[in-house]
């Protein structure tokens, strides 16, 4: 069943998550990883070699950086404007241009295409790719690759989940991660216009920790 998102209510909570990111964190410079941790996996060669890229929930923008040091003309969307700020002003003289926005009404409203489109535990995580996924096809350009990643669904808890904020203390900010299996996710990319759809689950370097899903889908090309 389709599940109601509070959008005011999501952009207190992902304010205040902004909010409490460390200047070390923005100062520690550009990197392009898709795992929880360091050193480990794929880096942006998932995206083979855009000319334009667009980031949804982009973050601390630390991806969009290492992109746009390659000369890749890049863009990210953010929910909130806490983070929406800490990243235009850290990385603004970089030329990255970050909008502040919901990301299926930033979709729905523009016009822009782009060769690429990603998310590394970002809005793809966090919303709903029944809605999400033709959109993000539709502002490909032929032969375009969506990439995303994030933690594997816990085994027989799939679809919609919902997440508090920062425990179960305080007011009750909540929003919803969207998990499927990998054959799953290649189903929804498929049926979203997606020519071609594949999903891995890679594994953490220390055995017994929690992996990383990692999918990519292609638009028909030219």
């Amino acid at each position: 069943m389709p599940v109601q998102h509070d959008i005011a209510s999501e952009r207190e909570l992902w304010d205040t998550y902004a909010a409490g990111i460390r200047p070390d964190v923005l100062d520690a410079g550009p990197v392009f990883r898709w795992t929880q941790y360091a050193d480990h996996g794929p880096g942006s060669e998932l995206l083979g070699s855009p000319r334009s890229a667009l980031e949804i929930g982009c973050g601390t923008g630390r991806a969009l950086a290492a992109l746009a040091e390659r000369g890749v003309e890049v863009t990210g969307v953010d929910l909130s404007p806490v983070m929406v700020e800490k990243v235009t002003e850290h990385w603004g003289p970089s030329g990255i241009r970050i909008h502040c926005a919901e990301v299926l009404d930033y979709l729905r409203k523009t016009d822009e295409t782009w060769d690429a489109v990603y998310s590394v535990f970002g809005a793809v995580w966090f919303t709903d790719p029944l809605k999400l996924l033709p959109l993000i096809a539709s502002r490909l350009s032929p032969g375009g690759v969506l990439a995303f990643s994030h933690p594997p669904a816990i085994p027989g808890a799939y679809g919609p989940q919902g997440m508090y904020k920062g425990g179960f203390a305080g007011r009750a900010l909540y929003t919803y991660r969207y998990s499927y299996t990998p054959r799953r996710w290649v189903g929804l990319l498929r049926q979203s216009g997606f020519e071609s759809a594949e999903a891995t689950i890679l594994a953490a370097p220390t055995e017994g920790h929690i992996g990383t899903l990692i999918v990519t889908g292609r638009t028909p090309g030219a």
